[in-house]
């Protein structure tokens, strides 16, 4: 193990090695500082390659710039080939010992283990040491998988973690990258691009095209078919497909298992509900409930798909036809989530309300519409939300340059200033 103690010395801050922090990442590492300094378990997760790596070496950094000993951080990335062989809960705790002869940390130690899922039993090695008082140390994990904290062993957990899910750039983190104004000419830009950080590291489209397929296929292959035995590896990608060319419409299993007769391709309820699940938890896509607003519950059946990157549709699957509005809506409902919020399409009466947001005891309603510059599309878009008696937020999102007055109640609000005002 001390070999491999020195082979991985490069990938962590002992020898004072230059190490890539990437973009700053503020509203994450801000978020989750919140929470250092006690014995909770802190959780990454999200979809492959959305930046959970960097985040954890930003934390880290930060904790070194605050006076934590170098040697007293320890950076492990099972994704890396020195950590190849290591495989399981056993091997990670000689890792470890090693680790602390190696460096004879003194204090606490902060450990970092980026995608752990690849490591088996994982959780009792992070279960004892986030409870060893005698060496104590802090953890921060990241995983690729939705379902990283719900096995059996991750009961052991129960109460002991703070979970983060980590998204691709938001649109406030694409114009600082990219040196942009925040404007609806640098929103279009975002809308028609993606938001993966290692696109911004590729001059031309060809090359981003090409990361996107290989982030994709490798989710598909690694995160999903190997994890998940897929027998029928064509059916998956081709609902991948499905779900982004239908992103931001109303579906049912019944819907997809139709198209699929029709294309003379034979499956089953059972099948593509499981593969939907499979696409859900390595994060390559996301599911909207319906929400009946008067009961206050969820409605099974039907439900609305968003991607986690609008690359997907942008770069692969961008000859599919459905117009910018989708990638509006699409937007709209990430931006929800980043800002933390549980996020439903409404129905009330015989209307659809877009989105119901809910955090806590907060409640936001939105409507989202490319322009309002028509009277019979101002009419429609506000009159579901007109429909709501409760006294929550009601908001239309829109790409128009102008503010449009508040309409009983109902403010409307530009689309590239809506981070602004979720994060406020």
């Amino acid at each position: 193990m001390i070999e491999i103690i020195n082979s991985i010395r490069k990938y962590n801050f002992w020898d004072s090695n230059p190490i890539d922090l990437g973009y700053s990442r503020t509203s994450y590492t801000d978020k989750i500082g919140q929470y250092v300094g006690n014995k909770l378990v802190k959780v990454l997760v999200g979809q492959r390659r959305a930046g959970k790596s960097y985040i954890l070496r930003q934390i880290a950094s930060k904790l070194i710039s605050e006076g934590v000993k170098s040697e007293n951080i320890l950076y492990i990335n099972k994704e890396y080939m020195e950590l190849a062989t290591l495989r399981s809960a056993v091997e990670l705790e000689q890792l470890y010992k090693a680790y602390r002869k190696a460096l004879k940390p003194i204090g606490k130690v902060y450990i970092f283990i980026d995608e752990i899922q690849y490591i088996d039993e994982w959780e009792r090695f992070v279960n004892s040491h986030s409870q060893d008082f005698a060496e104590p140390s802090e953890l921060f994990i990241s995983g690729s998988n939705s379902n990283l904290l719900s096995g059996e062993l991750a009961t052991l957990l129960s109460g002991r973690y703070v979970e983060f899910e980590i998204f691709p750039f938001s649109f406030p983190e694409f114009c600082g990258i990219s040196g942009l104004e925040i404007s609806s000419e640098s929103y279009r830009k975002y809308l028609q691009s993606g938001a993966l950080p290692e696109l911004f590291n590729l001059p031309n489209d060809e090359m981003k095209q090409n990361y996107v397929s290989s982030i994709k296929d490798t989710v598909m292959l690694r995160d999903i078919v190997a994890r998940y035995n897929v027998k029928d590896v064509k059916l998956l990608d081709d609902l991948f497909v499905y779900l982004v060319n239908t992103a931001s419409s109303l579906i049912s299993i019944t819907n997809i298992i139709n198209f699929f007769a029709s294309k003379k391709r034979k499956t089953n309820y059972e099948t593509l509900s499981s593969y939907i699940n499979y696409l859900e938890n390595s994060f390559l896509v996301h599911r909207a409930e319906r929400y009946n607003i008067k009961g206050k519950d969820t409605i099974s059946g039907n439900s609305k798909y968003y991607l986690n990157d609008l690359a997907y549709r942008n770069y692969l699957y961008a000859g599919y036809g459905y117009g910018i509005g989708y990638l509006l809506e699409n937007a709209v409902y990430l931006s929800l989530r980043r800002a933390g919020f549980q996020v439903y399409v409404g129905t009330i009466k015989d209307a659809e309300v877009d989105f119901v947001a809910i955090k806590g005891d907060k409640r936001l309603y939105l409507q989202v519409t490319l322009q309002l510059t028509e009277e019979k599309t101002i009419e429609r878009e506000y009159r579901s939300l007109k429909l709501i008696d409760d006294n929550f937020d009601k908001y239309v999102v829109s790409m128009d340059d102008y503010k449009i007055p508040t309409n009983e109640g109902i403010e409307h609000i530009s689309a590239w200033n809506l981070d602004e005002m979720l994060n406020r």
